[in-house]
């Protein structure tokens, strides 16, 4: 068996990678997986050697929801089976205050969880104050990431960083939940939050730009220690990070994984196999996604209600992104979808 880390970069630089395709690939397929796909992908990744992997409603803990698709498992089914196919990777959930609450980040604790991300919006840190409080409380790995970090200047995101770990976080990153961004774009922002703080800085990328590996090798490059990827970029919209792909290139450039690459690979294989009909892809539509700034998970909502109210769906992505919509905010989809479909061809008053 050949491991990734080749003799040449056996002397590398550490970089942890954690795995949501358990959690943010639930976008994809409308939060649908069931036990067998998650406990076959959780040995497989668990085989390979990845450190964190990462399980729950797209949305996280608590997150199942007529506004956001009701997920067909369970949060408690989905940990339950998840931590028993893992023997060697941590387990990990994610949590947005609002639609998880303390009793959720209790029940996860009880399930022998490993690592909690609290995620907010790139402004509101105060709201992840309460939990990453009351899981230092229970002295639980706790990060907080930044979400649609795009939207806030450099400096805004590296004050809000060290105001986390005040609150008690482990480590901090941002997501670019649109697949906004281009490498130099998170050199700048990684640098400064690298400055401001003294716990892991992690980066998460969407490849709605098809930059999702050169903007991740650049948070590297500029300080990151933990990364976020996925198998086969399994995510919302044009998918995140390709796994598969990130860590060999991380070894080649000089990084140290871990991870076992011919395991890695047949993780990913499964991946495509069970769990999702097709690998993502940089569709048109994700493309404008990407432009507009608009979180990856509206694709299919977007799509979904352009057909049915007769609109051009790249309208609505950037008017979404002209009403700088995030996470959560659904039901803005129809408000615009109807505003466009009632000002005639193109969205034009």
């Amino acid at each position: 068996m050949i491991e990734a880390t080749s003799p040449d970069v056996a002397g590398g630089k550490p970089i942890q990678i954690h795995d949501p395709s358990l959690r943010d690939g639930h976008h994809a397929v409308r939060h649908s997986l069931g036990a067998d796909q998650l406990r076959a992908y959780a040995r497989a990744a668990d085989a390979a050697g990845v450190p964190v992997v990462e399980v729950g409603h797209g949305n996280g803990l608590g997150a199942s929801s007529l506004q956001v698709g009701r997920a067909r498992l369970s949060d408690d089914e989905m940990l339950s089976i998840t931590r028993d196919a893992l023997t060697n990777s941590k387990l990990g959930v994610f949590m947005l205050p609002g639609w998880g609450t303390t009793r959720d980040i209790e029940n996860a604790i009880a399930h022998d969880v490993d690592l909690v991300r609290i995620g907010t919006h790139c402004t509101e840190s105060s709201l992840a104050e309460r939990h990453l409080g009351i899981l230092a409380e229970r002295g639980v790995d706790a990060h907080a990431v930044l979400l649609m970090s795009h939207m806030a200047s450099v400096e805004q995101l590296a004050a809000h960083c060290a105001r986390l770990v005040e609150f008690g976080a482990t480590g901090v990153g941002i997501m670019d939940s649109a697949g906004h961004y281009l490498p130099s774009d998170v050199t700048e922002r990684i640098t400064a939050m690298c400055a401001a703080v003294d716990v892991p800085v992690m980066f998460h990328g969407h490849n709605n730009l098809g930059m999702a590996v050169a903007n991740s090798i650049a948070a590297a490059d500029a300080g990151a220690s933990i990364l976020d990827a996925c198998a086969r970029g399994f995510g919302a919209g044009a998918g995140n990070t390709q796994l598969e792909v990130l860590v060999p290139v991380l070894e080649r450039v000089g990084y140290r994984t871990g991870i076992d690459l011919y395991r890695l690979l047949d993780a990913a294989d499964i991946a495509e196999r069970e769990l999702m009909p097709a690998p993502p892809k940089v569709d048109s539509i994700s493309i404008v996604s990407g432009l507009a700034g608009v979180f990856s998970g509206f694709k299919t909502r977007v799509l979904d209600i352009s057909a049915r109210e007769g609109v051009d769906p790249r309208d609505v992505f950037f008017e979404l992104g002209r009403r700088q919509a995030v996470a959560g905010q659904e039901d803005l989809i129809v408000d615009v979808a109807l505003a466009l479909r009632g000002s005639g061809p193109g969205g034009q008053s």
